[in-house]
C-alpha cells in the first residue's frame, strides 16, 4: 500500500473542488444525456443488433480462452498479477473491457453532433467506471489477498471506515485523514493578526520576517468556496511565508462561510468587501497602491474588482496576478462541459435560490462524481476493501474543509459564464457598472497549470487577450490547479514554462494564439515562485522599515492569524 498512497494523493490533489460553470449542472442535464443514448438505441435497431453481435463475439472468445483483450498497461486498477495469470480474474477483466470497448464503438457509430457525442462519452464513462470489477471485494484480487493476509482484520477496518463515513462525512468516502492537522499549529501557522472584520470577511495582516519591506503591499483574494489558508499550508509550501520572507507586506482576505440567512450575498457584496480591504490596507501601510492576486473564482472576483474600480477612476490597484483562473470559458474546455444546457443552468439557479445557500458538502459530492475513478472508487478500494486509512495530506485536508456558496453569488458566476461577461466590452452590466476589461491597463502575471482539468491552461491563456494591459506575462506551471500554485522551490521536480526573452521587469507581446506562445516558450527547471517574486518586487516600490506591530490606530490588531472565520 505504501506504493499506492502517493498515487492517491497526487490524483486527488489535482482535483480539488473549485467554482466554475460545472456548479450549474442540474440532474436534468445528466438525465438528458442518458435519454439521448436510449433514443439513439431505439432509432436504429439494425445498428444496435450489429454492435450487440460484435459484443457477443468478444464474449465467446473470452469463454473459449481465445480473447486478446487486455487492460491498458497504465491502468492501475489491473496491476495485480492475478489479472494476467488467474483465469477467473483474467476473464472478469476481459468481460469488463469488452463492455467498455463495445460502448465506445457503439457511441462512435451513433448519429450525433460533436457536443452530443461528448455528452454520451462522458456519461458512459461514469457508468462503465462504476461497473469495474475492482470496485467490489469479489472482483478485487488485491483486496481478497489483504483479507487473507490480515486474518479478516482489513475487512473489519473497511467496514468501520464505511460506518464512520456514513456518520461523519455525509455518506461520502473520505479522501484524507484529518486527524494530524490542526489550524494554527501545523497548518496556517504564519504569524499575523486579523486587522478588520465585518459580516462577510476578515482581513488578515501577516507579520514581517525581515527588517525592511517593500512599500507597496500585496492583497490575496481567495476563492469563495475554499478557506483562505490554502495560501499558508505547511511552512515549506506556504505562499504567505514566501512573500513575507521576501519583504512583501502580505494581506489575505478570509471569507465567512455563508449560512442560509446569507443567501443574498452577491458579487456586488464581495466586490464591496474587496474595496473595503483595499481601504484598510492603504490606511495601515500608508501606501497609495496595492498589488493584488487572486486564484480560481478569486481571480474572477479580482477581474470584476479591476473593472469596477476602473469605471470609478480608482487607480489604487497596482500589479495583478491571476492564478489558474478562466475569464473566457468555452463549453468544450472541460470533459463535463458538454452536459451543461441553458435549461439546466436555469434550474440550478432556481433550486439554489430556494435553498439560500448551496452546502459545501453538496458541491464536493457533485464535483467528485464528475471524476469518480480519481475521487470516489480509488478511495472505496483503499478505505473499504483494503481497510487502509486515507492519506494525511495538507492540500486534501484543506480541500475537505469546504464552505457553502450563497445562491446569489452562484447565480452571478453562472451569469458571467452564460454571457461571457469578461469578453464583451461594456455590454454586460453587473456590480452597478458595465464590465470592460479592455480599459484595465495594470501589469499582469497570469498562471496556468499543465495538467489542470478544472481551469485548463489553454483556457487560462485566453485572459491574456482580454485586458488593455501592455505588459502581460503568462507562465505555465507543472501539475494541476492548486498544485500548480503550490509548487515551491523545495519541490525537486518543479518546472515551468515562460516565453523566451521575457524578464520579470518586461514581458514581450503575448501572442493571440496559444500555440504561437507555446512555440516560443522555454522550459525552466525549478519553481516559478522566484521568477514571480522578482516580477512582484520590481512593482512593489522602495524598501522601507518593516512595521513593528500589526494594524493601525483606526484598524487595530484583533485575533491572531488565521482568524475566526476559517473555524466556521
Amino acid at each position: 500500500m505504501a506504493d499506492e498512497t502517493p498515487t492517491l494523493v497526487d490524483e486527488a490533489a489535482q482535483s480539488t473542488t473549485a467554482l466554475g460553470p460545472l456548479m450549474g449542472l442540474a440532474r436534468e442535464d445528466f438525465m438528458g444525456a442518458i435519454s439521448l443514448l436510449l433514443r439513439e438505441t431505439a432509432s436504429d435497431p439494425a445498428r444496435t443488433y450489429r454492435h450487440a453481435q460484435s459484443f457477443s463475439e468478444d464474449v465467446v472468445k473470452i469463454m473459449m480462452g481465445q480473447s486478446d483483450i487486455a487492460p491498458d498497461p497504465k491502468d492501475k486498477r489491473f496491476m495485480d498479477p492475478a489479472w494476467a495469470f488467474n483465469p477467473f480474474f483474467k476473464a472478469g477483466a476481459q468481460y469488463y473491457l469488452a463492455v467498455q470497448k463495445g460502448m465506445k464503438s457503439w457511441i462512435e457509430d451513433l448519429d450525433l453532433d460533436a457536443l452530443e457525442r461528448d455528452r454520451a462519452n462522458f456519461i458512459s464513462s461514469i457508468i462503465i467506471d462504476s461497473l469495474a470489477p475492482t470496485n467490489s471485494l469479489m472482483g478485487n484480487p488485491t483486496a481478497q489477498k489483504r483479507v487473507l493476509d490480515s486474518g479478516g482484520l482489513s475487512l473489519l477496518k473497511g467496514l468501520k471506515n464505511a460506518y464512520n463515513d456514513m456518520l461523519y462525512n455525509d455518506g461520502m468516502v473520505s479522501m484524507v485523514d484529518k486527524k494530524p492537522f490542526k489550524l494554527g499549529e501545523n497548518v496556517a501557522c504564519s504569524k499575523g493578526n486579523v486587522v478588520y472584520r465585518d459580516e462577510i470577511m476578515e482581513l488578515v495582516q501577516y507579520a514581517p520576517t525581515t527588517d525592511e519591506v517593500y512599500a507597496i503591499p500585496q492583497l490575496t483574494i481567495p476563492p469563495q468556496i475554499n478557506k483562505m489558508y490554502i495560501n499558508d499550508l505547511s511552512p515549506e509550501k506556504s505562499v504567505v511565508k514566501w512573500q513575507v520572507d521576501n519583504r512583501i507586506q502580505t494581506f489575505v482576505i478570509s471569507w465567512r462561510n455563508p449560512q442560509a440567512v446569507h443567501g443574498h450575498w452577491a458579487m456586488t457584496d464581495y466586490i464591496a468587501a474587496c474595496t473595503r480591504a483595499v481601504d484598510v490596507i492603504c490606511d495601515i501601510t500608508g501606501s497609495k497602491k496595492v498589488n493584488v492576486s487572486g486564484g480560481c473564482s478569486g481571480g474572477q472576483t479580482l477581474a470584476m474588482l479591476l473593472s469596477k474600480l476602473q469605471s470609478q477612476g480608482d487607480d489604487r490597484i497596482g500589479a495583478v496576478t491571476l492564478m489558474v483562473c478562466v475569464l473566457h470559458p468555452k463549453q468544450t474546455d472541460i470533459e463535463a462541459g458538454s452536459l451543461m444546457s441553458d435549461n439546466g443552468l436555469a434550474l440550478a439557479k432556481q433550486r439554489a435560490a430556494k435553498q439560500g445557500v448551496i452546502q459545501g458538502s453538496d458541491l464536493s459530492r457533485g464535483f467528485a462524481w464528475l471524476r469518480p475513478n480519481d475521487l470516489i472508487w480509488n478511495y472505496v478500494i483503499n478505505n473499504y476493501l483494503l481497510g487502509e486509512d486515507p492519506p494525511a495530506f495538507d492540500v486534501l485536508f484543506w480541500n475537505a474543509d469546504a464552505t457553502n456558496l450563497s445562491a446569489s453569488l452562484m447565480g452571478d458566476f453562472l451569469t458571467i459564464f452564460e454571457t461571457l461577461a469578461f469578453t464583451r466590452q461594456g455590454e454586460v452590466e453587473m456590480v452597478d457598472h458595465k464590465i470592460d476589461l479592455s480599459k484595465v491597463t495594470n501589469d499582469l502575471f497570469i498562471l496556468g497549470g499543465v495538467t489542470d482539468h478544472i481551469t485548463p491552461w489553454r483556457a487560462c491563456y485566453r485572459s491574456t487577450q482580454l485586458f488593455g494591459s501592455k505588459n502581460v506575462d503568462f507562465v505555465l506551471s507543472q501539475s494541476g490547479h492548486m498544485q500548480a500554485i503550490l509548487n515551491p522551490p523545495t519541490n525537486p521536480k518543479a518546472k515551468y514554462f515562460r516565453m523566451k526573452g521575457n524578464t520579470p521587469v518586461k514581458a514581450g507581446k503575448t501572442p493571440e494564439d496559444v500555440d504561437a506562445w507555446l512555440a516560443k516558450a522555454e522550459e525552466i527547471k525549478g519553481s516559478w515562485w522566484p521568477y514571480w517574486m522578482e516580477w512582484l518586487q520590481s512593482r512593489a516600490g522602495d524598501k522601507v522599515p518593516a512595521p513593528k506591530s500589526m494594524g493601525s490606530k483606526k484598524n487595530p490588531a484583533l485575533e491572531p492569524a488565521p482568524g475566526l472565520y476559517v473555524l466556521e
